[in-house]
């Protein structure tokens, strides 16, 4: 039974890793840790999860809770990426991140903790996102040069981050298949009068709304024909047994920084 440990106990996510690791027969919660001061420290995991008692209770993080666990799984803020890495790599402890909306010096700590443990980082944990950016990679290759392509996401109205984390991803790989660089040829909204669109662009649309648990679309555009792939996710626990999935997997494997795409074994 691999024992997993989970930062942030308290947020949406957090919650949803509780509930999946729950559910996976080869996984049990050996931790759920919450900041200092926090009002849910001493509430038994589950219950805070909203599932069944677990007779795990939810603490602030400190050194002895490290033993409770194999693989340490953060779903954060950014702004706890650094002390979470730093935990990982003084306990030698594999760790899944989905954190989006990291800057440039966040992700070097990734590459640097890395070094010494292992990491899967990956923006979006569902299997069809993963999918997803296989098949648009293969539109970019054969449609790409010929086509106007627009990447339009829509998430819940507490997300802070715009645009997303999957969008990022998904407008990364598209960019490294025409050997373009997105910093310079994104475009986030439009306004005004902006002058015709120009091919070597990749447009980015945000919604936030309601509940909306994530989706999102690429568009491909000729003049002649039109190629929409889309995911939607109706509820988020495929992000959260997605990234059990990757805590199973990463027990097995050597120091690196991983992507889903290993994890699946989708890596060409």
């Amino acid at each position: 039974m691999i024992r997993v440990g989970v930062f942030g106990a308290n947020g949406r996510m957090g919650r949803i890793l509780i509930e999946a690791a729950c559910q996976h027969r080869q996984v049990s919660l050996g931790f759920a840790s919450v900041r200092n001061g926090s009002a849910f420290e001493g509430i038994d995991a589950g219950e805070l999860a909203g599932i069944h008692k677990q007779n795990v209770a939810v603490a602030v993080i400190n050194d002895t809770l490290a033993i409770s666990a194999d693989i340490l799984i953060d779903f954060t803020l950014p702004d706890a990426l650094a002390y979470n890495l730093a935990y990982a790599c003084k306990h030698n402890k594999p760790i899944v991140i989905g954190t989006t909306g990291l800057n440039k010096a966040q992700l070097a700590l990734i590459d640097q903790a890395a070094l010494s443990v292992p990491i899967v980082f990956a923006a979006n944990y569902s299997v069809g996102v993963n999918v997803m950016l296989d098949l648009v990679e293969t539109a970019a290759a054969v449609m790409g040069d010929q086509a106007d392509i627009e990447i339009i996401e829509a998430h819940h109205r507490f997300k802070k981050d715009a645009p997303s984390g999957t969008a990022m991803a998904i407008g990364e790989r598209i960019a490294n298949t025409l050997n373009r660089d997105l910093a310079t040829c994104a475009v986030y909204g439009r306004e005004g009068d902006t002058g015709e669109r120009t091919r070597d662009t990749i447009g980015f649309a945000t919604i936030r709304a309601g509940d909306i648990v994530g989706e999102h679309t690429v568009l491909f555009a000729t003049l002649g024909e039109r190629l929409e792939i889309t995911h939607k996710a109706s509820n988020r626990l495929t992000f959260g047994n997605g990234a059990i999935t990757a805590a199973v997997w990463i027990k097995a494997q050597k120091p690196g920084l991983y992507s889903m795409r290993q994890v699946l074994n989708l890596a060409k």
